[in-house]
């Protein structure tokens, strides 16, 4: 029986009717398998079809050439061969078994002529159910570990024996956490077990794959069981060790939980966009180099700034773009702005509040707002009010001027036809303080601009 999700993609005239067909003409079988399963199963959105295969992958490109557009072949050492048509690619993988060697980051593939061996070695029963398609718009499920009392169970179980299972492929040890974000699915203990046994062997995974695990988990709708997991069985310390140093550093202002679990609640609140979740996890892990203790208690000073950079290091090494790291370092840096403020905004603390957090500004105060999590009523509402107060200041100020995009009246090109000057670091002293004078004053005109020049130059000549 086809799901019903799933019957206008396998009808004969679709893509996967017409590749069914296909492959019974030449002998071979074709089966839908995988995530789309799963996922029509559990009534969620399906993002693609892939397929599997007895035949080897030479022999999936002599099928599908003729009915292809074009063929995408990066993953044919692997045996997936990829069929473009009409601007879709359909990925199609031979029977197989892969395992990685113990200091290698590529599996070795096997193939095999058995789809129940090639879904034993999927990652977990839920993802290893395939319908079997017969090329007639038909299809039977094959379910050969139980995934659909998993499914119904909401339970995370590996096919083999999970020593087995992550030994092939490391990753579904952070996999296994992905699926408990984004599906609340309960992993077995067996499987926990072997995570906390087998933690080490995440080292042969690159940095890039880890990178696309943990940030499809960070944007789950169950990530704080997802993130204790990965701490709890020591997988965490494969490839963001900081955390496991925040469980020992106590903050005053949160005495009742220590900085990771005051952490892991701010990324619980925070809306599930990557950048905003990665900033709210890192946002404190400058605490413990910056811990220092006086008369008054435990102090953090400026753990903001060695934050950042911290953060910004962890994002490189994870292969995180540019964009992405700059912005989650900068959300790190600006997160205690708005608490240095506690005499009121004057129209200069805004506008350089708002230059500084840029496009970032609403996710900064987003961040900072599901920072508090005290206990104290009344010190949370006190730190929710200022920030109400700092959104009205902001809002306020953009009806009586140009905010988001503040500079001087005139550019470079004007002040060195003033001035006479060349290009140079002079002239970027020159423009600093012309924008300086905007953030300090508000809006000013060409005629003001000028003759701070004149000031400026008056001055230097002076000296």
């Amino acid at each position: 029986m086809i799901p019903a999700r799933l019957e206008p993609l396998l009808r004969a005239d679709s893509a996967a009717g017409q590749l069914a067909a296909l492959f019974r003409e030449a002998g071979h079988e074709l089966a839908l398998v995988g995530g789309s399963v799963r996922d029509a199963l559990l009534a969620r959105p399906i993002e693609d079809l892939d397929f599997t295969t007895d035949a080897r992958p030479d022999r999936i490109k002599e099928i599908v050439k003729p009915w292809a557009h074009d063929l995408y072949l990066a993953g044919q050492r692997f045996g997936t061969i990829g069929a473009i048509r009409d601007g879709a690619v359909h990925e199609i993988t031979t029977y197989r078994s892969e395992v990685y060697a113990s200091d290698s980051r590529k599996p070795d593939v096997a193939y095999s002529d058995d789809i129940a061996e090639d879904l034993g070695r999927r990652d977990f029963t839920i993802n290893a159910m395939a319908l079997r398609l017969d090329g007639e718009g038909s299809a039977a499920l094959f379910d050969p570990y139980d995934g659909v009392v998993d499914l119904a169970q909401k339970t995370l179980r590996t096919p083999l024996d999970p020593e087995i299972s992550f030994g092939d492929d490391p990753l579904r040890m952070l996999r296994l956490f992905r699926f408990l974000s984004t599906l609340g699915f309960a992993p077995t203990e067996e499987a926990l077990r072997a995570v906390s046994a087998m933690a080490e062997r995440l080292e042969i995974i690159s940095a890039e794959r880890i990178r696309v695990e943990l940030s499809k988990l960070l944007v789950g709708d169950h990530v704080a069981d997802a993130l204790w997991g990965l701490i709890e069985t020591g997988l965490a310390d494969q490839f963001l060790p900081e955390l496991a140093e925040l469980e020992l550093q106590q903050d005053p202002q949160q005495r009742h939980k220590d900085v990771l679990a005051h952490s892991i609640a701010v990324v619980a609140k925070t809306s599930p966009i990557l950048e905003l979740r990665l900033a709210a996890l890192l946002h404190d892990i400058g605490k413990p180099a910056t811990r220092a203790f006086t008369p008054g208690g435990v102090t953090f000073h400026h753990h903001e700034v060695v934050g950042a950079k911290m953060a910004r290091r962890r994002m490189r090494e994870l292969r995180f773009s540019s964009q992405e790291t700059r912005d989650v370092g900068d959300l790190v840096f600006l997160h205690m702005r708005p608490h240095t403020f506690k005499m009121g905004w004057t129209d200069s603390a805004v506008r350089r509040y708002v230059r500084d957090a840029g496009p970032l500004l609403d996710l900064l105060n987003e961040l900072v707002r599901c920072d508090v999590t005290t206990r104290s009523e009344k010190r949370a509402r006190a730190i929710q009010r200022g920030i109400d107060q700092l959104e009205e200041r902001i809002a306020e100020l953009r009806q009586q001027e140009e905010l988001d995009s503040l500079r001087p009246p005139i550019n470079g090109h004007q002040a060195m036809a003033h001035l006479g000057w060349e290009p140079g670091p002079e002239l970027g002293k020159v423009m600093k303080m012309l924008l300086e004078h905007r953030i300090e004053h508000g809006p000013y005109s060409e005629e003001e601009a000028y003759r701070l020049l004149d000031e400026y130059r008056n001055e230097g000549s002076a000296g």
